[in-house]
């Protein structure tokens, strides 16, 4: 029984490792600030869940009963790191910063009329 436990926990440490690993080559050669945000957003926020996951695993093989700490620690990573991506993806674009045409935002398959020039106009401010 054992032995199955280590093995799940060996996989999500070395997953863990592995998407860490992939989040960092990710912000340090993609080409701009919005393709730089996948990467701590994405894969290194599931590399550090693997590890949680693993190291709550393993306490609760060790001591048997499960560890809270870790528990919280894992559901506030997945929580505030998708709101701290829109937040800086949101900042990004007020402060209006360069990018490359594939992160234009005028993806090929969108017709003409679909992309528009102006912004959308909002519901509550009326057309101007």
């Amino acid at each position: 029984m054992y032995v199955i436990l280590e093995g799940v926990i060996a996989f999500f440490l070395v997953a863990g490792g592995v998407f860490a690993f992939i989040g960092s080559l990710g912000m340090a050669h993609l080409r701009d600030f919005y393709m730089r945000l996948h990467g701590p957003t994405k894969a290194t926020t599931l590399g550090i869940g693997c590890m949680l996951i693993a190291s709550m695993l393993y306490f609760w093989v060790t001591e048997g009963k499960p560890d809270i700490q870790e528990m919280l620690i894992t559901l506030f990573l997945f929580i505030t790191a998708p709101v701290s991506a829109h937040l800086l993806a949101k900042t990004g674009l007020h402060m209006q910063l360069k990018h490359i045409d594939e992160t234009g935002g005028r993806p090929p398959e969108l017709r003409p009329e679909e992309i528009g020039e102006k912004p959308v106009p909002h519901p509550d401010r009326g057309h101007g």
